[in-house]
């Protein structure tokens, strides 16, 4: 609390906050296969419903001040708190904007077997005011879901082994959710405040897309384990590997990336179709993963010339050399090739590109997660 009033007001972009859930109350939960307790630590032991609402309403009211005028405030939480935190947004002046369900992908199994599995938490996402129209970039959402509207349920993986190389918090948020987020509401150079800090998951997502952060922790091991997160960055290949990662979203579409001869480019736009080898060669790619979810194609020629378009139908069909050459095109390096089919009529735009060709090889049947072509340089 005594931090948050040092920060000058109206001068952060926007805030993440991962406030204690006040759940450590001796139950019980799995790790790795194993049965381990839910007590976080001394700062989660809930208090009186009083207390936890006070101390809610303290530092949601320090924030406030804090936020630009069209800055927004995210707040995670479940049931045992966030009734409560929305009641102060509320009270405070703010608006809410959404409750995203984060549904996790691989959630731990209800050991009680008396309840629904816990496999959500909720974010609320709220602006300053009521009448100054917040930051949102409704079309990077638009486009790392396919084209269409981001609903409020995303489907996320949690923490993975490697977020955990620097050590371990015990109410860690992957990277994957702070990059959606910080990708929503800010724009490179903002600076984004974390009030409840842990081991810095919002500062490194925030370092990686070029915003600046403030955060605040009293814990001094979890300060540490920031700063050991942190210096890691310093190493480009850590980084590269990270921000990589950090944009993969395991559910998203994918796109295929594929070398198209000149000579058959024309008829590959013309007809939506494009092939690449599917026997046991350079060129196959029926055993690269993401394929299966492949909602797009990269059509580009030795690296130069590239075309974004959606897919029309999901997966692929298997044509012999001949069935090609029969409607025009140079298929003659292989028996079989799987053929997939496009939406020639409307190119998808795209702000970013992965690189297409290396020293004198040109990359063919690759697969990229879509993220990789609207994330913001």
């Amino acid at each position: 609390m005594e931090l948050l009033k040092t920060i000058p007001d109206n001068s952060i972009n926007a805030i993440f906050a991962d406030p204690p859930y006040f759940l450590s109350n001796g139950g019980i939960s799995v790790q790795s296969g194993k049965q381990v307790c839910v007590d976080k630590g001394d700062w989660d032991k809930g208090g009186t419903p009083e207390y936890i609402y006070n101390f809610n309403k303290q530092w949601l009211s320090l924030c406030r001040n804090k936020l630009t005028d069209d800055g927004t405030i995210w707040i995670s939480g479940t049931h045992h708190n966030i009734y409560v935190v929305m009641r102060c947004l509320q009270e405070l002046g703010y608006k809410v904007l959404n409750t995203i369900t984060w549904q996790k992908t691989d959630p731990p199994p209800n050991l009680s077997c008396r309840y629904f599995n816990f496999s959500t938490e909720l974010i609320v996402w709220a602006r300053k005011s009521d009448k100054k129209p917040h930051k949102f970039n409704y079309e990077v959402m638009k486009r790392l879901n396919g084209g269409k509207q981001m609903t409020d349920v995303w489907r996320i993986p949690a923490v993975g082994k490697w977020e955990k190389t620097c050590g371990k918090h015990p109410t860690q948020k992957t990277l994957r959710l702070l990059y959606r987020i910080i990708l929503a509401s800010t724009e490179k150079g903002d600076t984004i405040l974390d009030p409840f800090a842990g081991s810095s998951t919002t500062g490194i997502a925030a370092n990686l897309l070029g915003r600046k952060y403030i955060g605040i922790e009293q814990e001094q091991p979890f300060v540490e384990l920031s700063i050991r997160r942190r210096e890691e960055l310093n190493n480009p290949e850590v980084f590269a590997k990270l921000l990589a990662k950090m944009c993969e979203t395991p559910q998203e579409e994918t796109v295929l990336i594929n070398h198209t001869r000149q000579t058959d480019l024309p008829l590959v736009l013309q007809t939506g179709i494009c092939y690449m080898r599917a026997g046991d060669s350079k060129g196959s790619l029926l055993v690269k993963q993401g394929f299966e979810r492949m909602g797009y194609v990269l059509i580009h020629t030795n690296g130069n010339n590239p075309h974004l378009f959606k897919v029309t139908k999901k997966g692929f069909q298997i044509w012999t050399a001949e069935q090609l050459q029969q409607m025009g095109f140079s298929a003659e390096h292989a028996p079989y090739y799987a053929v997939v089919r496009f939406n020639s009529n409307k190119e998808v735009p795209f702000e970013t590109l992965p690189i297409l060709r290396k020293r004198a090889q040109t990359t063919v049947a690759d697969i990229k997660p879509f993220s990789d072509f609207v994330r913001k340089s």
